[in-house]
């Protein structure tokens, strides 16, 4: 039977950044490199399958997508399934969110919250509707209400999200 690595174990560990390069020098995200980078630090990047918080089955940088127990990614496999997976977050920011009027603060924090929450808890969230009618600051102060995982507050959330508000409310650039 295959085995599931605890998160953190010495060899199965990627590098962050690498995997950024890679997703970046394709051109196909909107999210910046420093939006990409939030994202990456809070999830971290494995090369085998663990069990998230929530108790889902993960690997890469938070992919939840066709992952197998046993089955250690490159980094190649692993840049393909985060852009993947930051391309459909970016795409129900735009969809639910009125993506596409954000400054690149906003729709890079937003982002990072979709990619962790999933489009399906966000489309229907008091935060997406505040975007949708325009309330900016009203939304990005929506951030630390998202801080539970499998029933518990933690702290890595409350971390993540704090980061998260910040770069909503900063400036545009």
């Amino acid at each position: 039977m295959a085995s599931v690595s605890k998160k953190g174990v010495v060899g199965g560990v990627c590098a962050v950044m690498t995997i950024i390069g890679v997703v970046v020098s394709s051109g196909t995200v909107r999210t910046s490199e420093g939006g990409l980078k939030l994202i990456g630090d809070a999830e971290s990047c494995q090369r085998d399958p663990y069990v998230c918080p929530a108790g889902v089955l993960t690997d890469g940088i938070g992919n939840t997508h066709g992952v197998r127990a046993g089955v250690r990614k490159s980094d190649a496999q692993i840049a393909a399934d985060w852009e993947k997976n930051i391309l459909q977050a970016e795409s129900c920011v735009n969809k639910y969110a009125n993506g596409k009027k954000m400054n690149q603060g906003q729709f890079d924090a937003t982002t990072s919250i979709t990619f962790n929450a999933g489009c399906g808890q966000m489309q229907k969230s008091t935060m997406f509707r505040m975007f949708r009618d325009g309330k900016i600051t009203e939304a990005c102060n929506q951030f630390p209400r998202w801080t539970y995982g499998g029933g518990k507050q933690l702290p890595g959330l409350v971390i993540r999200r704090e980061k998260e508000k910040a770069l909503c409310l900063s400036a545009p650039k």
